[in-house]
């Protein structure tokens, strides 16, 4: 039997890009914990494709893995993690 996904689910992946990029430039979040989300998307994304000149899969994986950095940087450091000043 199909798992239906709800829509908590659903926000959290769509608002992935500004809680991703907000947390890589938290004083909070170390390096090396940072890296666990750039690496692997830009290995993914200069890696030969599926669906070449067509950047759909490069995109949706890029999002199910910043909804996963997200979620679990979140769980780690906290949702409120301030972001550095310039």
């Amino acid at each position: 039997m199909a798992k239906t996904v709800g829509i908590g689910k659903i926000k959290r992946f769509i608002t992935a890009v500004p809680r991703v990029w907000r947390l890589l430039s938290s004083s909070r979040v170390p390096l090396k914990e940072k890296l666990l989300f750039v690496i692997p998307a830009a290995v993914y994304w200069v890696m030969p494709d599926v669906l070449p000149l067509i950047p759909l899969d490069d995109i949706a994986v890029t999002l199910l893995l910043a909804g996963w950095f997200a979620t679990r940087m979140e769980k780690k450091y906290g949702e409120d993690a301030p972001v550095l000043k310039k």
